[in-house]
């Protein structure tokens, strides 16, 4: 017994000591993410004032509304905390899971596929940027680690092409992944995703099949250049 104990000391001190290390090398991009400020608030809500944008506020002269309050973290592009080239904006929620509304972005026409537990896509017919084509946003993360879902009665499982428009409450914020081990703060996973050119989405986990949100929502989102905590802009592409 006293052997599988050391064991398990051991390897707890081995994984202190990455997780050290992993905070020392990568504190500074932290803290500038603004994730440091972050997670300072969630321990004490008095000890930082954390940038959140407002729900259903939109930018002047861009078609999007903000879909859901929040601190926008992790932006178009970004790879950190734990993810690679990420897909759309994760806007995270300081009240935690149920509090947060989730709105839609833009009218549109939206489905619920039966095995979603927490997502909700709406097809838009004419991009308000690019009308001749069709794009898709996407929502997810609206239920609790258990797959409770907060997506409202409206929008059961299965539910396909319903008319919705900009401003339609979907849901509230929540922290599911999937049933993986890896447990995620409350928040909002939006993005904006490509048409095949046949009237389907294409896999939103691609970075290659969604759209900069920047020019939607009249901020810099995407890594490469975002403000950080985004601000309405003229100038939302990358110089």
């Amino acid at each position: 017994m006293g052997k599988y104990l050391k064991g398990a000391l051991i390897l707890a001190l081995a994984a202190l000591i990455c997780l050290g290390i992993g905070l020392y090398l990568f504190y500074p991009e932290l803290e500038e993410s603004g994730f440091i400020d972050y997670l300072r608030y969630r321990s004490n809500p008095d000890s930082v004032e954390l940038p959140v944008a407002s729900e259903l506020a939109r930018c002047e002269g861009v078609p999007f509304i903000i879909p859901t309050s929040g601190w926008i973290g992790v932006m178009y592009g970004d790879s950190i905390l734990g993810t690679q080239q990420h897909s759309g904006l994760d806007i995270f929620s300081p009240d935690g899971n149920g509090a947060s509304p989730v709105y839609a972005a833009y009218d549109g026409y939206a489905t619920r596929l039966p095995e979603w537990t927490s997502a909700v896509i709406i097809r838009h017919p004419q991009d308000p940027l690019n009308p001749a084509r069709q794009i898709w946003t996407y929502y997810t993360h609206m239920a609790d680690a258990e797959g409770n879902d907060y997506i409202v009665d409206q929008i059961p499982r299965g539910a396909y092409e319903l008319p919705v428009k900009q401003g339609t409450l979907l849901g509230y914020q929540g922290d599911f992944n999937g049933f993986s081990p890896r447990r995620i703060s409350t928040h909002l996973h939006f993005s904006i995703v490509k048409d095949d050119g046949q009237g389907n989405f294409l896999n939103e986990t691609d970075l290659a099949n969604v759209l900069d949100p920047s020019p939607y929502l009249g901020m810099r989102l995407n890594t490469q250049c975002a403000d950080r905590p985004p601000a309405c802009r003229i100038d939302v592409e990358c110089p």
